[in-house]
């Protein structure tokens, strides 16, 4: 038994992996080539109906005029004949039965209009030539298949043209508004985009979109600094009460808090201070190997380096430390032991071997106050911002990812110099 295996259904995706413009060429030459040749089958067909009717009314004219000579005795016209062994057998029929007609039919001769009809002596036709008529509809098909060709060609370039610009318009945009995505709130699109049609309708919806949030990120980096600023007097005080507090286990836990206290809004002013882009880089030549060797030490944390290719970079020395302080201090806390940095080249790897990052990190980056997972402890999630704040000072990248054999894997590539 011989099983037939169904065909695979079209793909669905085919038509949304076209871009836009070549989904508006395709649709517009479509479109053309089905019109110019619905048109050109009717001109087609409506021209050699023409000229057949012109030649069935003339071989009938001969006809009736050869029909007045036989009955008047007289030889009928040279295009008539009396049972002209070159008539189309089913007409000299229908003739002989009494019935008159015609038919184009081709022959030795070429192709041919007949007319017949029953006289007493047989059957009477008459012959006209239908080459000429042949030839001028060959003609005219030519003159026709052109005039498509050419319109088929114009109406495509116009689409082209047009969806062209339309795509270009897109493109416009779909680039500022990645601009925006990328941190560049001022950016307004309907500076790029002219007309007045739909594109610019987006375009000035993502420019209201682009001016209210870069609104509200004012907003959110104003009350940030002033809530950090408000904050460090009366910590201050604090701390200094603190200090005066008789030795003992409460003022010790005391003075734990208000130490957190005082790092969150350390925190808090250089999140302010990153966010606000107006830190600028230290740049110094240093030896990777021992800028790391020296941050490892600073933390104080236990770690396992290693050392694959070592390289002299040129950068912020204290924003390095921050940013490796950071993440080591976010494997030891969130994650779990063993802590490992690994140095190859410019890159710089620190993998824990916890639960790992969370989705959502993962996918939109480090946020402030979240730690996005229960697994991975709690914290106000400054520290991984703070890093990737220090990291676009630096022009460097940071990337965060799931190590494949588990744990958390945060990947710094400085610059080159």
């Amino acid at each position: 038994m011989t099983v037939r295996r169904p065909r695979p259904l079209p793909s669905r995706l085919t038509l949304r992996r076209m871009t836009l413009r070549r989904q508006i060429a395709t649709a517009v030459a479509a479109i053309s080539v089905l019109v110019a040749v619905a048109v050109g089958l009717l001109v087609h067909q409506a021209m050699i109906r023409q000229h057949v009717d012109q030649a069935r009314s003339s071989a009938l004219t001969a006809l009736n005029s050869a029909l007045t000579d036989y009955a008047r005795g007289l030889t009928p016209n040279p295009v008539a004949a009396l049972d002209d062994p070159a008539l189309p057998t089913r007409l000299h029929d229908l003739a002989a039965g009494g019935r008159e007609g015609t038919v184009l039919a081709t022959d030795q001769q070429g192709e041919s209009m007949w007319a017949a009809a029953p006289v007493r002596g047989g059957v009477l036709s008459a012959r006209v030539d239908f080459t000429q008529d042949r030839r001028a509809i060959a003609d005219l098909d030519r003159i026709i298949l052109l005039t498509v060709v050419a319109a088929v060609f114009t109406t495509v370039l116009a689409g082209v043209l047009v969806a062209d610009r339309i795509s270009r318009r897109l493109r416009t945009a779909a680039t500022a508004a990645r601009g925006i995505a990328a941190g560049g709130t001022d950016t307004r699109i309907g500076e790029l985009v002219d007309g007045k049609d739909e594109v610019a309708d987006l375009a000035a919806a993502v420019d209201l979109m682009s001016r209210t949030l870069h609104r509200r990120l004012e907003d959110e980096q104003r009350f940030t600094a002033d809530v950090a600023h408000e904050l460090r007097t009366p910590l201050t005080g604090l701390v200094t009460a603190a200090e005066l507090l008789p030795p003992g286990r409460p003022t010790q836990l005391v003075q734990n808090r208000v130490q957190a206290l005082r790092a969150l809004v350390e925190d808090l002013l250089e999140v302010s201070r990153l966010d606000a882009d107006v830190e600028s880089p230290d740049l110094s030549a240093v030896p990777l190997e021992r800028a790391v060797r020296r941050t490892v030490t600073l933390t104080g944390l236990d770690v396992r380096i290693g050392i694959t290719s070592d390289q002299e970079v040129r950068t912020d020395l204290r924003r390095l430390d921050r940013i490796l302080g950071n993440l080591l201090l976010n494997a030891h806390r969130h994650g779990a032991g063993p802590v490992e940095l690994h140095v190859d080249g410019r890159r710089i790897t620190v993998r824990d071997h916890g639960p790992g990052y969370p989705d959502d990190l993962l996918d939109h980056g480090p946020q402030r106050f979240r730690t996005n997972a229960p697994e991975r402890g709690r914290g106000h999630g400054l520290g991984l911002t703070i890093a990737t704040g220090h990291t676009r000072v630096i022009g460097a990248t940071l990337t965060f990812a799931n190590h494949p054999a588990g744990g958390a894997l945060a990947t710094l590539t400085l610059p080159p110099d």
